[in-house]
């Protein structure tokens, strides 16, 4: 059964998917490589999605549940990016994002087909 934050997941990755935005998942944590031994990949606090915009502009993109929080990693990963002059955000659904991505500039005119899916 899916978590409600892996449903919010994986509503953006089908948003994102509709656009025809260039993005992918981005995991980050560690693997046992031997006894006692770990190698860590990702960097700690980095968004669940990462994509490129039209026009080149990056874009990290933060799932939360209802009543989810950011961990301090993750808000510090969050300002960076949007310090750089990129797009990072914390969403609660696709619908979330749909809505920030048009309040930064990127309409979508071809919606009504994803919403009509969902």
């Amino acid at each position: 059964m899916k978590t409600p934050e892996s449903r919010v997941l994986s509503s953006c990755l089908h948003y994102l998917q509709a656009r025809r935005i260039f993005h992918w998942r981005n995991n980050t944590g560690a693997v046992q490589i031997a006894p006692g031994r770990f190698m860590r990949f990702g960097r700690k606090g980095s968004s669940d999605i990462l994509g490129v915009l039209p026009g080149g502009r990056f874009l990290a993109v933060e799932c939360k549940a209802k009543g989810g929080r950011l961990s301090p990693e993750q808000k510090k990963y969050i300002d960076e990016i949007n310090e750089a002059g990129a797009l990072a955000l914390c969403v609660r659904g696709w619908e979330e994002l749909d809505q920030e991505l048009r309040a930064a500039g990127y309409a979508a005119d071809d919606m009504m087909l994803f919403e009509e899916a969902n």
